[in-house]
């Protein structure tokens, strides 16, 4: 039988309407209450409902870029980690190249060149009086050090101080001689031994240099070697340093220290990695910022091995042997270690422009997600109440439904 074949009087059904009516509000009252969302479906409210997941859909896509910021992070705490164990090494060479330099001498006489005086080169001084009286007759001598530089000290009547660009001094007088090496950098000092004779001794900083003279000038000087030109006279007689064998086995003790620092200098930048990318070997670490691609940050590594930061293994017998070539190690021990705290503050600029970005990310994440809630979650306080006003509705609308199926029950009665 259809439905259509029953018949139901006008009050019950508009009863019956209101109480299926409210049967659907209380539905989706009760949904609501469960999801904590008003819209939950695009048939809720196709607006909200779109526009909250385009927020949600970029929440989660900057979400995902917060796993690699915050490894970019980690990458930089690494290096900077690697840098401060560096500076530490470092450190613990210059303390190995000052050991060396509190050393006693490493040579028991020093590397001298005895000169023979004559008109061409030192003004044919036959005494000290006649050397610091000014009675110089016109010479020049060059010096040519291991860096290659070439320092030419003329002889003459009127003293005229160094001149550091030019590299050229004149003198007078033997005080004005030993003022000009030594504002040269020469590691030598004059001094007169004997009739017509003047010596060039190696200073006590430089007691293990080599002394070359030649009547040309030289186009390269070896390492440790210093070179007089005397053109126009005899080249004169070289004395070589005489080593002393108990300093220079403790000075070759400090190499081996030194060379153990150099080892773990290039281990330890080599270590200072975080998830296969190393800032100190060479890599570089680019970051994405936003979902587009468009905003990133590329953070170039730098090599610090031994030769990134100008070090090397020094050879025994060679380094550490005087003073000169202690000093040599310690200002390239002094670079790197200008070099370390300059990276070191470079990665810290990056790091905090990173941990910017990093925190940036996360509250626009919150952001976008406060909207989306905005437009899509349900007011808890009103849909409670809006349930139990529809329970109530619910009730009254069985008793009305009730009340209007009364005047057919009275008719039933009367049949029976």
């Amino acid at each position: 039988m259809s439905l259509s074949s029953i018949t139901l009087s006008s009050s019950v059904r508009q009863n019956l309407l209101s109480l299926q009516g409210t049967a659907d509000l209380l539905s989706t009252t009760q949904t609501r209450l469960a999801t904590g969302k008003k819209v939950n479906s695009a048939l809720d409210n196709p607006t909200n409902f779109f526009t909250a997941a385009g927020l949600d859909a970029r929440a989660s896509d900057i979400g995902n870029l917060l796993d690699s910021i915050g490894n970019g992070v980690q990458v930089l705490q690494a290096a900077n980690t690697g840098i401060t164990s560096l500076s530490k090494l470092v450190d613990t060479a210059k303390s190995i190249a000052n050991q060396a330099l509190q050393t006693t001498s490493g040579y028991s006489s020093k590397a001298n060149v005895a000169i023979t005086g004559s008109n061409a080169t030192v003004g044919n001084p036959a005494t000290a009086a006649d050397l610091n009286s000014g009675k110089l007759a016109a010479a020049a001598l060059e010096f040519k050090n291991a860096a290659g530089v070439a320092v030419t000290i003329t002889v003459g009547a009127t003293a005229v101080a160094f001149d550091a660009s030019a590299q050229t001094a004149t003198v007078k007088s033997l005080d004005d001689l030993n003022t000009a090496l030594s504002a040269a950098g020469v590691g030598l000092t004059a001094s007169l031994t004997g009739s017509d004779e003047l010596t060039f001794t190696s200073t006590n900083d430089a007691a293990g240099q080599t002394i070359t003279t030649s009547t040309t000038a030289p186009t390269t000087v070896a390492a440790n070697t210093i070179n007089i030109n005397t053109t126009g006279a005899a080249a004169g007689t070289v004395s070589a340093a005489v080593k002393d064998a108990v300093s220079q086995s403790t000075r070759a003790s400090l190499v081996a220290q030194y060379n153990q620092i150099i080892q773990q200098i290039t281990t330890t930048a080599q270590d200072s990695s975080f998830n296969g990318v190393n800032l100190l070997n060479g890599d570089s670490l680019k970051l994405v910022f936003n979902e587009t691609g468009k905003s990133t940050s590329t953070i170039t590594g730098v090599t610090f091995d031994p030769n990134g930061l100008g070090l090397k293994s020094l050879v025994a017998g060679t380094d550490f042997t005087d003073n000169a070539q202690t000093n040599t190690v310690l200002t390239a021990l002094n670079t790197a270690s200008t070099t370390l705290r300059s990276q070191a503050s470079a990665f810290g600029a990056n790091l905090s422009i990173v941990q910017i970005r990093q925190d940036f990310s996360k509250n626009l994440i919150n952001v976008l997600q406060t909207g989306s809630s905005n437009l899509t979650l349900a007011d808890s306080n009103e849909e409670a109440a809006n349930s139990q006003a529809l329970s109530t509705r619910q009730s009254i609308a069985v008793s009305a439904l009730a009340l209007a199926n009364q005047s057919n029950q009275s008719v039933l009665q009367l049949l029976r």
